[in-house]
């Protein structure tokens, strides 16, 4: 899949960023902390893979609004969705689905949501952000952790009272563990679960929850293969201990197939299958967070389906390119014992679902998944070449047969940052030193000569 208007190569007019990008800025930054914007785009100018700011500069997007677009800019299809009398339909009389769903609630769901449900999985609970999929992902597994300890047995008034004073046993101590370097979102609950930057959590209130180590691995993989193994399984029984040992009950486990914020930290799929035979073991939800890996950026549609586990995951929680949010589950016991216990007004909002629906269409209709598995193995092949001619800047080349799901550490993340963008590329970074690629789903061969083209200039002319 192309886009036929779609520019050949980036093109820089001004300064990066430019003039008009500064004064916008500026007066933006009266009504709102704009002090995190890189660049003020043009968005009707976008297509593609091409992204297109304000002052004319044109860039090659492999960041793709941090992974979360997945099938171009300006794509024909969700634009004919984007404009359909459904999606009108829901945005001006946006329903409490929950509540008062409209009559296509269950088409949205059963013959369009449903589609991109991981193996296993036969339910779907809408979200409206990845934070809150994960929030959401904690309330479930805590239900259920409570509900196998309680049995058949109907609350009790004490702990209904108790509930309402924030005590036990209605609000009991209970704890998710995560993964040091992880990232899980920025809400209140998911930052209790969070540990890659102190500047997400300063400041704020938290869940004394517990942190295992996530395995370092040493690249290349293949000349460290006992290195690895052996940190793989010191991780493991630092998660076991933590279970055996934390001043309460562990309910949930909760883990990125890629850490992607803390630094593109890839595991083994022997890992992630031991990790479940734990949580089987203790009764613990696993909760795979794929709220960045999902959609197929790794080759596969769900980055877990790499791993090959025995049986399917507890939930998996998705959003960025999805363009809308929520969990997949199976498991009964995962669905609350009463109603209106998981519920919000929007549940997702069926307008955002509208837009998912065309985002699956254009995956399976157009293979992008095998694509990107085929395009990923060529760009990965590419970056290694470039690696063996500057191995000072490119350092742990990580991503290999995961798609475009690529990333490296180097010297100076932020001066590379800023080089490649002055010579048209938009990449992004992670970690402490970490570049990372998140090309779109329609990233073809032809768009990696000028990104090593780009690499190749910044790395000659950078210090």
């Amino acid at each position: 899949m192309s886009f036929v208007s779609e520019p050949t190569a980036p093109s820089i007019r001004t300064a990066v960023p430019g003039p008009s990008t500064h004064r916008i800025k500026e007066d933006l930054d009266a009504v709102i902390d704009a002090r995190t914007v890189q660049m003020v785009i043009d968005y009707d100018k976008s297509i593609g893979n091409y992204i297109t700011d304000v002052d004319g500069n044109t860039y090659l997007d492999v960041y793709a609004q941090i992974a979360s677009i997945p099938v171009g800019y300006n794509n024909p299809a969700l634009l004919k969705a984007a404009t359909s009398p459904e999606i009108v339909s829901a945005l001006v009389n946006r329903p409490a689905v929950g509540n008062f769903p409209s009559h296509q609630w269950l088409a949205l769901l059963r013959e369009g949501l449903m589609r991109a449900a991981p193996p296993g999985c036969t339910q779907v609970f809408p979200a409206q952000s990845g934070s809150e999929a994960n929030d959401l992902a904690f309330k479930a597994a805590f239900m259920r952790y409570r509900r196998q300890q309680r049995g058949d047995n109907p609350w009790t008034e004490y702990e209904q009272a108790t509930a309402m004073k924030n005590q036990a046993p209605g609000s009991p101590d209970l704890a998710i563990l995560s993964f040091r370097n992880s990232f899980h979102g920025r809400s209140f609950g998911s930052l209790s679960t969070t540990r890659s930057k102190p500047i997400h959590k300063l400041d704020i209130p938290a869940f004394k929850w517990p942190q295992a180590t996530f395995p370092q691995l040493k690249y290349p993989l293949e000349a460290h293969i006992e290195e690895n193994a052996k940190e793989e399984v010191r991780c493991l029984q630092e998660v076991k201990t933590i279970i055996s040992s934390w001043h309460c009950p562990v309910a949930g486990i909760i883990v990125e197939p890629i850490q992607s914020e803390g630094g593109d930290n890839h595991a083994s799929p022997a890992f992630f299958q031991q990790l479940q035979a734990v949580t089987k073991e203790h009764g613990i939800t696993l909760i795979v967070d794929e709220v960045q890996t999902g959609f197929g950026a790794t080759g596969k549609f769900w980055a877990h389906e790499h791993w090959a586990l025995p049986s399917p995951v507890d939930i998996v929680t998705f959003s960025k390119k999805a363009q809308t949010a929520g969990y997949f589950f199976s498991d009964e016991n995962l669905r609350p014992d009463k109603a209106y216990r998981q519920f919000n007004t929007w549940m997702g909002d069926a307008a955002r679902i509208i837009i998912c629906n065309a985002v699956i269409d254009e995956i399976l209709s157009n293979k992008l998944v095998e694509k990107t598995a085929r395009v990923g193995m060529v760009l990965y092949d590419s970056l290694a070449t470039l690696a063996a001619k500057y191995p000072n800047r490119i350092q742990n080349l990580r991503g290999k047969n995961k798609g475009t799901y690529i990333a490296f550490d180097t010297l100076d993340s932020s001066s590379l940052l800023k080089k490649m963008r002055e010579l048209g590329i938009n990449i992004g970074s992670c970690g402490v030193q970490t570049v990372r690629l998140r090309p779109m789903l329609i990233f073809e061969e032809s768009h990696i000569a000028p990104l090593l083209a780009a690499f190749e200039t910044a790395f000659s002319q950078l210090p």
